[in-house]
């Protein structure tokens, strides 16, 4: 037994030192980092970069390399402030952990039990979905980025489409990753305490933790003298161009609006590591942080599998966190992207190591991966994987399939068709219940796209369908265009997120003294009696012994039927009486006289 122990605690203590080392020496351990960091800017033609390194409690390490500016030649520095992105998801799990320490809330009861007002896609879901579900991404419903992507939508208007996303897999069978769910749990911390999400956060975690030039909208950041700047590189050439900052965040602030920089963060990040004590405060609850780290669902080892890199093993995703094995050392971390901003921060709980990296440039967002990386394998002493060349290689491959991709598109374009309708047919208002609304318009001889703040041209690329110009910042939006059995077009379809959704023109607006006037009594070839009523500013056919069914309008005094798509009803006005009411349907029409 006494050698047992023995062995047990020299294992221990070697598994200890070099954790230790890392203590009491950091800048020994990164001695070189700053020539690889030239190397890597360099390959990757990366703008800036900036860089920190918490160990216990204290920023051991910080520096910028590259530009927070291009243009401006100005130099990126711990203090550059930049988007975060969806490393704002631990600050929200971590406030909503606040409120199951208040008890308003709880981790694994259904959310409804709390917060009636919210709404799934079936019943099933709204009996069952926790709070953990939300946060971990187990929900089974997909992303439906395009939802809240440059839309203008409220946090609630946001919170109220969730009943309309179907979801794809059964609850907690699957990592589904699902921004709307975050912003979701932001609306909920609102219902439960009055307060915004940015008001909690700002006070209840900012504030206690000194992060002063943290803040919640790209206004802030432009306020800040030493802020990033948002360029990447163009697809077809290694050159470099600016592109606009991201700003219609408001409705998914929860999700991914925080912008910081290495400074601030590092108070976060030596909070995370020392159980929520920072300076020898308690800043956040030990239990909530506990609770975010938990592993709440198994990811597959697929960077294993598809490339035989074996670094790290069997993830787990927490709530806003992620943890693994990264070459037996257990590391949690999460990263952040948004157009031209990409982050991660990382630690290693039992050695109490953390790396914070901000990148500008969307081609090389890789990097926050292989530099905290090679930062961790420094820090303990490890060989250096080759993450830089591995992760280059995939990208500069994949810029070149990409500009080849590019050049053989339209090779299934059917030549010598043309739209089976004038081009203002297509024009209209469409809807989806949870993507909202879909214009298209006519601007000159042209058809335009029109989708929440996305606006491109659209051509005629073969039959009902119409293309958008391949778009450096959007890409390509392909639409096919759907007729209803009057030869009307009525629908239009295209691929967003992970399935192809179809909009619904838009019905005209009958006023209601119209339908005031539409409703009454008619009477049918036969001489049958029957009833349009008008109930809460809709009209419905009401005959005697059958359920009432709705007439929904389409164009003028057209209505149609949910049963039927063949089938049309309309009004015959003459002057400004209503006269008879018209049936159409494939087997001819039928007029019934208004009494």
């Amino acid at each position: 037994m006494r050698s047992r122990s023995l062995i047990t605690a020299v294992l221990c203590g070697l598994l200890v030192v070099p954790a230790l080392r890392a203590q009491e020496d950091p800048a020994t351990r990164l001695k070189g980092f700053d020539a690889y960091m030239e190397k890597v800017l360099k390959d990757w033609n990366a703008p800036g970069v900036a860089v920190g390194v918490v160990v216990g409690d204290k920023l051991v390490f910080a520096k910028g390399y590259g530009y927070r500016d291009v243009d401006g030649k100005l130099p990126m520095t711990p203090a550059t402030v930049c988007q975060i992105a969806s490393n704002t998801k631990l600050f929200t799990a971590v406030a909503a952990g606040m409120l199951v320490e208040d008890g308003k809330l709880t981790w694994d009861r259904p959310i409804r039990d709390a917060v009636p007002a919210i709404r799934f896609y079936n019943d099933d879901l709204d009996a069952h979905v926790t709070l953990r579900d939300m946060l971990s991404h187990r929900t089974g419903i997909t992303r439906h980025d395009s939802i809240w992507y440059k839309s203008d939508f409220t946090r609630r208007e946001l919170f109220d489409r969730i009943r309309f996303m179907e979801p794809k897999e059964p609850l907690r069978q699957t990592f589904l990753y699902n921004n709307m769910m975050y912003a979701a749990v932001g609306q909920i911390l609102e219902l439960q305490t009055g307060r915004t999400w940015e008001d909690l956060v700002q006070t209840r975690i900012l504030d206690p933790l000194g992060m002063k030039g943290t803040g919640f909208s790209i206004a802030q950041l432009q306020k800040a003298p030493d802020h990033g700047v948002t360029f990447t590189e163009h697809r077809e050439t290694r050159d470099l161009y600016r592109i606009p900052f991201y700003e219609d965040i408001v409705g998914v602030a929860p999700c991914g609006a925080i912008v910081s920089n290495v400074q601030d963060l590092s108070h976060w990040l030596a909070a995370l590591m020392n159980d929520g004590k920072w300076q020898g405060r308690q800043v956040l609850p030990p239990a909530a942080l506990a609770a975010t780290l938990e592993p709440a669902i198994p990811l597959p080892n697929a960077q294993g599998l598809s490339r035989g890199w074996w670094e790290m093993q069997n993830a787990a995703y927490g709530m806003g966190r992620e943890t693994v094995s990264y070459r037996g050392h257990l590391l949690t971390f999460h990263g952040g992207d948004l157009p031209g901003f990409h982050s991660q921060i990382s630690y290693l709980p039992q050695e109490r190591i953390g790396v914070i990296v901000l990148v500008i440039g969307d081609h090389c967002a890789p990097l926050y991966n292989t530099i905290s990386y090679n930062i961790f394998e420094r820090m303990l002493g490890l060989s250096l994987t080759p993450w830089n060349e591995r992760r280059l290689d995939i990208y500069l491959k994949g810029k070149k399939a990409g500009t080849e991709a590019r050049g053989k598109a339209g090779a299934d374009r059917v030549p010598g068709t043309r739209p089976a309708h004038p081009l203002a047919d297509y024009a209209g208002v469409y809807e989806h219940p949870a993507y909202g609304l879909l214009r298209v318009d006519m601007a000159g001889s042209l058809l335009q796209f029109n989708f929440h703040k996305i606006k491109l041209y659209l051509t005629p690329y073969h039959f009902e369908r119409f293309d958008t110009p391949d778009d450096e910042e959007e890409g390509r939006f392909s639409l096919n265009f759907l007729t209803n059995p009057q030869g009307e077009v009525d629908k239009v379809s295209l691929s967003l997120d992970e399935a192809e959704t179809v909009f619904t023109r838009r019905p005209e607006a009958v006023p209601p003294a119209t339908l005031q006037k539409l409703a009454g009594s008619y009477e049918t070839p036969t001489g049958g009696l029957f009833q349009v009523v008008l109930r809460d500013g809709v009209l419905y056919l009401a005959y005697p012994g059958s359920p009432d069914t709705r007439l929904i309008p389409t164009r003028g005094l057209r209505f149609k039927v949910p049963e039927f798509s063949d089938t049309v009803f309309e009004f015959v006005v003459e002057g400004e009486q209503v006269m008879a009411l018209k049936q159409t349907d494939p087997s001819g029409e039928y007029s019934s006289k208004r009494k």
